[in-house]
This record gives C-alpha cells, sequence and structure tokens, in this order.
C-alpha cells in the first residue's frame, strides 16, 4: 500500500501526493467512529484508485493542532507587524508557547518595516532565544535568511489577520497568488483572506503551509498546557528552574525565585515573563485527569 503526503483538505476530500502525482482521496469510514481526522501534513497509508482512492491509514504524528489544523510541523513562522494592526504580544506568547509544547520552532518574522520600526520587538524574541527575521520589501536582503529557514522542514506561516502574512508568501512566489485584504479602522483586523490549509513543496525541499488568518487565539483544551509543564515552554527561564528557594515554586511571585531574580537582572524580558504569569492564572487550577490524560497529541 502506497505512503503518501496529504497536502490539501476540501470538503471530504484529502488530496494525497505520492510519486510525484496527486490523487483526490476519500477517507474511510471507520474512521469517523475511531474519532481520527485527517489533517492536512499527514503521512498516510493510501489505496489509489485512478486519479481518487481512499486513505486507509494516518502514520503516527510528531505533533498536531487544533487551529491552524496541521500535523507534522517542523516550525511555525509568527508573522507579526510592525504596526496596523498592532502587535499583541501576550497572544504571540501564547502560540510560541503552544509550539514549543507540541516540539515545534518558533521563528518570528517582523512586517511593515516601511512603516514602523520593530527593534524593541526584536529585541525581546532575540534575547529570549527564538531566531527573529525582518521582512522588508525595500530592499532584497530579507528574502536568503527566510528561505535558509525553510530549506527540508515542513514550516507553517501564522498570524493575526492583517499582519501580512498572505503579502509575504506570495512575494515568495511558491504558492498560488493568495488574495490579501484591507485593515478594518474600526477593528484593526483584516479580513479573512485565507480558506483552507494547503501544502506546497518547496524548490529547495521541505514544504509550505499557507494556514488561515486569525483575530484571535484560544487555547483549545487539547492544547493546554498543565501548570508544572508550561515553565518548559518559555525557554529563557528554563536555564533558572532548579535555581528557586523552594520547591513548587510557580515562578510568578515568591521569594528566593530564580526567574524572578532573572527578570530583575534583564536575563529575561519582562514581558515574556508577564504573558507567562498570565498563562500560569489561566491553567493553575487544571488537573492532569482534566485534559485527557495530560498528554500532548
Amino acid at each position: 500500500m502506497p505512503k503518501g503526503l496529504i497536502c490539501k483538505a476540501i470538503s471530504g476530500f484529502y488530496y494525497v501526493e505520492s510519486g510525484g502525482r496527486t490523487y483526490a482521496c476519500r477517507a474511510k469510514g471507520a474512521f469517523r467512529n475511531q474519532h481520527i481526522k485527517p489533517l492536512v501534513g499527514d503521512w498516510a497509508l493510501f489505496t489509489p484508485e485512478g486519479e481518487g482512492g481512499r486513505v486507509e491509514e494516518i502514520l503516527p504524528r510528531k505533533n498536531s493542532f487544533i487551529r491552524p489544523p496541521v500535523a507534522n510541523i517542523d516550525q511555525f513562522f509568527f508573522v507579526v507587524s510592525a504596526c496596523s494592526p498592532a502587535p499583541n504580544l501576550f497572544v504571540l506568547d501564547k502560540l510560541i508557547s503552544i509550539a514549543e509544547y507540541k516540539g515545534v520552532e518558533p521563528v518570528i518574522v517582523l512586517t511593515k518595516l516601511d512603516m514602523e520600526e520593530a527593534d524593541r520587538i526584536a529585541a525581546i524574541y532575540q534575547k529570549a532565544g527564538f531566531p527573529v527575521l525582518r521582512v522588508d520589501y525595500r530592499s532584497s536582503g530579507w528574502r536568503a535568511p527566510l528561505e535558509r529557514c525553510l530549506q527540508g522542514k515542513v514550516s507553517a506561516f501564522c498570524g493575526n489577520s492583517g499582519v501580512g502574512k498572505s503579502t509575504l508568501i506570495n512575494h515568495l512566489g511558491f504558492t498560488p497568488e493568495i488574495e490579501t485584504g484591507e485593515i478594518s479602522d474600526k477593528l484593526g483586523r483584516g479580513r479573512h483572506t485565507t480558506r483552507q490549509v494547503e501544502l506546497y513543496p518547496l524548490p529547495f525541499g521541505g514544504y509550505l503551509a499557507d494556514t488561515p488568518g486569525f483575530s484571535d487565539v484560544q487555547l483549545h483544551r487539547q492544547e493546554q498546557i498543565l501548570k508544572d509543564q508550561l515553565p518548559y515552554t518559555f525557554r529563557e527561564m528554563v536555564p533558572y528552574l532548579d535555581g528557586c528557594q523552594f520547591t513548587g515554586c510557580s515562578h510568578t511571585c515568591e521569594k528566593g525565585c530564580a526567574v524572578l531574580a532573572a527578570v530583575t537582572a534583564g536575563e529575561i524580558p519582562p514581558s515574556r515573563h508577564e504573558s507567562y504569569c498570565a498563562l500560569y492564572e489561566a491553567v493553575k487550577d487544571i488537573a492532569p485527569w482534566e485534559l485527557e490524560g495530560g498528554k500532548k497529541s
């Protein structure tokens, strides 16, 4: 039985790429009873039938996401505009935390630099240990670092509506032209112009996924992170976690907390710690048994 990659899913059809061909497959009926939903990015075994076929088995995933609905992602490119809409660092930190928990490398991409500088944002995330790429269409220098990051990996672009995600993908030129939308002055949001998740092969190896835009992100129940695991999703905090005076430290307000000392010393960006505290407050009362076993998907 051949193996293929699900590169697109529309209206119950799963488009499986295998051996240089793409097959429009249906999923076998037993998946519904087994509560299995194929996702873009899944590797699958399938039975080809002409130009179509049937997906028979989803191979083990290294990760999966509810929003965007993708699987087996190596890295997320989080697109953040310097302005219009104004960057929401808490939402970005929440997304980064989920990515870290799922074992996906976060890459920060700054856009709209012709309208406003983003040095402060760049400094925060470089200090925290993340790759930061600047996209400025006034010069060609932005392209090579981005392509190097994409090479040989399965990558997804995510970002709030209006941040220029679709414009960036269009400039890369590896996918069909994607409609871009205007920013609403009233809400600071763009129209949701991307309608589906699709995975595109890259000429230098790897795949690029375009994902639907969103204006807010909720930690879905399947993606909530237990309070004991949350500190490990803030990579700049990890070196200090064993240095606290008391065991069971929440790293939010305790005396003798090595993390708080690192914030005071400028080793951890204050905005990142503030985001951690807000996320901790949201999950501190959740027990492991409430999260369907408390395991990663």
